[in-house]
């Protein structure tokens, strides 16, 4: 029964790993999607 206990943790572990991946990278997103929209797509659009 260690065993179910400890594959369970296991889980819950990754599963935080990976929703704190996502803040960050929401968070990331939203704090540069501007500027990196404006410095590298703009130049490009412009050019249209």
């Amino acid at each position: 029964m260690g065993t179910r206990t400890e594959s369970g943790q296991a889980l819950v572990e990754y599963a935080l790993i990976i929703a704190f991946i996502a803040v960050v990278c929401i968070g990331a997103v939203t704090l540069f999607g501007q500027t990196i929209r404006d410095s590298l797509f703009t130049p490009v659009l412009g050019g249209f």
